[in-house]
């Protein structure tokens, strides 16, 4: 498990480490699909319908709420530990808590204890999403320094895609197991869990991590003089990252790119039905929360591997642009225009976008910090994540039941929101036009951090001593 037992050797194929690190994305992603237990797990004592006793769905709804914020918690915690220790320990580790939260929650339901849910898929299971969700990164760009992007968006599209695995395999797990006395949830976590823990396994024990100075045959890296300024060939210690302006303009960047998308995918079926009222199905509402799942996840491999030809700061300055417009632009094709098609065609592509920030920020960072603690500063800038979280569905949801109870017809009610978000996203861009290149005094010594701080504490030692020795 150590770092030293996991450098590859010489003639290692690089390509082998993004299948491992979507063997960890791809499960941990199933996090999307967690709504599928919802109605379920709402009748654990009626079998057939909700008796007195049975969880509700607000009650329900903390668990994945729990789950996100540990992913973020954990991430920003344990960045350092990740990059200390290397990914195949932290992908093992990911995969213990990720398969024990459902082990866990399987017992909250057998013994209907709602805390052990809490604890297992939330607390638990939210560590192991944290963990498994940076664990590749750092291994990733320091694999491909030809293309960050492209190897950053493989995995990170693996975690958007994950829902499209766990949703159809716990519905139908659900109903294999399902009997008269059973709802089915509980062995649906125990497979789910046994199954995800040796996908995550499989992953950790085919990762490796490249020699000191390795780069890919026949790669060179550009001369200062041809490269981008905002590409750095120094990097800055996780505990120094946070004390520059450009952490937090980039945690800005990734917090207001994933409010304005979180808000819609958490409300997307009930606003295109009340927006184009009797005219869109439930089942067809259904269908546009599943192109959007669509769009998020290709436009995390599209944008990521885009980023890598015109650059990072572009690539936000077009999410930010476009994003900003087709906010501006969805009241007219909604309730303007009553167009269903230049409706979804606009959230298609913000999703994409949305997906696109996720997987473009681990390449930006590297860019801009260097590669030696990227994995832990991704760790730190997840928090955006988190409050992300709280306010993109906050936005949605309380604007339009104040927008409802003054009065206003449902198909308008969600104008004022994407005129916010339109408003976010330009901060956003603002925010991405003042990023610039670190400080020099940030950046470590070649020789390393140890040193530095090695030379200020003899520094330090030395000018305590002056006033004896005089």
């Amino acid at each position: 498990m150590s770092k030293e037992r996991i450098t590859a050797g010489p003639g290692f194929n690089r390509w082998l480490i993004p299948p491992a690190a979507l063997a960890v994305h791809l499960s941990i992603g199933q996090a999307y699909a967690f709504s599928v237990f919802n109605e379920p797990l709402t009748r654990v004592i009626g079998i057939n319908e909700p008796a007195q006793g049975d969880w509700g769905i607000p009650a329900l709804g903390w668990i994945f709420s729990i789950a996100i914020v540990f992913l973020g918690l954990s991430a920003a915690v344990f960045g350092e530990w990740v990059e200390e220790v290397g990914p195949r320990k932290t992908m093992f580790t990911a995969a213990c808590c990720w398969g024990a939260g459902f082990i866990v929650s399987a017992i909250g339901v057998w013994t209907h204890q709602l805390w052990l849910l809490y604890f297992g898929y939330g607390v638990l299971g939210g560590i192991g999403l944290g963990l498994g969700y940076i664990s590749p990164v750092g291994t990733l760009i320091r694999w491909f320094p030809d293309r960050r992007g492209m190897a950053t968006g493989m995995a990170i599209m693996g975690f958007g895609g994950g829902a499209l695995i766990g949703s159809p395999l716990g519905v139908s797990l659900i109903g294999l197991f399902e009997t008269d006395s059973s709802v089915g949830v509980a062995p649906t976590f125990i497979t789910m869990g046994v199954l995800y823990f040796i996908s995550m396994c499989l992953g950790a024990f085919v990762v490796r991590v490249p020699a000191e100075g390795w780069k890919p045959e026949g790669w060179e890296p550009p001369p200062e003089s041809e490269q981008s300024a905002m590409i750095t060939r120094n990097d800055v210690h996780v505990r120094d990252a946070h004390k520059t302006p450009q952490f937090w303009l980039l945690w800005v960047i990734l917090c207001f790119n994933v409010t304005a998308g979180i808000g819609v995918l958490g409300q997307a079926s009930v606003m295109i039905q009340e927006t184009f009222g009797g005219a869109i199905t439930a089942a067809a509402a259904a269908g546009f929360v599943g192109l959007l799942s669509l769009f998020n996840m290709v436009g995390r491999f599209f944008w990521a591997s885009t980023s890598d030809y015109i650059g990072r700061k572009m690539t936000y300055f077009i999410f930010f642009g476009l994003g900003t417009a087709l906010y501006a632009l969805v009241p007219l094709f909604g309730s303007g225009l009553n167009s269903v098609f230049f409706f979804v065609l606009a959230f298609g592509i913000i999703l994409s976008m949305y997906g696109g920030g996720f997987a473009t920020i681990p390449a930006y960072l590297a860019d801009i910090f260097g590669t030696r603690y990227v994995g832990a500063i991704h760790g730190r800038l997840l928090t955006a994540w988190a409050a992300a979280g709280v306010l993109g569905p906050v936005l949605v949801n309380y604007i339009r039941e104040f927008q409802l109870n003054a009065g206003v017809a449902s198909a308008d009610a969600y104008n004022v929101t994407m005129f916010i978000m339109a408003g976010l996203l330009v901060i956003g861009f603002i925010a991405n036009f003042l990023v610039k290149p670190v400080d020099p005094k940030f950046h470590m010594s070649e020789s390393g951090e140890e040193e530095r701080e090695e030379a200020s504490s003899t520094s330090a030692s030395s000018s305590s001593s002056k006033p004896a020795e005089a």
